[in-house]
């Protein structure tokens, strides 16, 4: 009887030795942790969202609605995530100053707080494209060369070669992409805002966009040189030949003129 009592495991034995097994495995970290983690992030998002729907209230609902399906004066933002609205609100673009053919890029109004916000709010009404991160949009180690060849297949053609920006249709315009944030570089291919066509990660995987963003960083820098001169907008033969033609000729014209006075004068004497 002894001998069995000198056996007997102390009560706790079993619950001691499963928690060595959980902390063992990481199970101890996963059975208390990342539940109260998520709880907190929930409604760290819950707040974000109520917060939104505050500042929606007063400076979208006007022309989007009250529940973001859109009027007469502003389209849906029903599905359009928050990249949307980080890029329109994080150039100043929204809130809308007056209707027109195209949004200026104009003075921010909201803090970077709200604006995340605004974008909670907005992406809680429709799943839709989400605000990229830091290391998404970061063109360090990106293949500037592909990101010209990209550029000029696909954007070249309203933004012209450099980023440049250009006239389009009906009033509207490309705008110059010089000085534009890599974020919403990023966000502007991802969601196509006003004229521009989306670029979906299906269609443009996201080292693409890496790549074009460090071509457009290189193009438009300040080390960047002109072997050229002037680069007369970066447009190419079109404003070259304008200059050569306007200045030249008229250089031609001018020089024309003065050797014809001179020589009558010379006959005259």
């Amino acid at each position: 009887m002894k001998k069995l009592s000198a056996r007997r495991r102390h009560p706790l034995a079993a619950v001691v030795v499963l928690l060595l097994a959980l902390a063992a495995t990481g199970g101890l970290y996963a059975a208390f942790a990342p539940a109260g983690k998520a709880q907190a992030d929930e409604t760290a998002q819950s707040l974000a969202i109520e917060e939104g729907k505050k500042l929606y209230a007063v400076g979208c609902a006007s022309c989007h609605g009250t529940g973001g399906q859109g009027t007469t004066d502003g389209p849906s933002l029903v599905g359009v995530g928050s990249a949307a609205v980080d890029f329109q609100v994080g150039t100043g673009r929204m809130p809308a100053q007056q209707p027109g053919a195209q949004v200026p890029k104009k003075k921010v109004i909201y803090s970077q707080a709200e604006i995340v916000q605004l974008a909670a709010y907005v992406a809680s009404l429709g799943a839709g494209p989400i605000t990229p991160t830091d290391k998404q949009v970061d063109p360090a180690g990106a293949d500037v060369a592909n990101g010209g060849e990209l550029f000029r297949t696909n954007c070249a053609q309203c933004h012209n070669f450099t980023g440049k920006g250009g006239a389009l249709t009906e009033g509207k315009y490309a705008p110059d992409l010089e000085g534009v944030s890599p974020k919403h570089i990023y966000e502007a291919m991802q969601t196509g805002p006003q004229s521009m066509p989306s670029f979906p990660d299906t269609t443009m995987p996201e080292q693409e966009k890496k790549d074009i963003i460090a071509y457009i960083e290189t193009v438009n820098g300040d080390e960047t040189e002109s072997p050229g001169g002037l680069a007369l907008g970066g447009l190419g033969p079109v404003s070259e030949g304008l200059f050569a033609w306007v200045f030249g000729l008229g250089a031609l014209v001018a020089v024309a003129v003065w050797v014809a006075a001179h020589t009558a004068k010379a006959k005259k004497s």
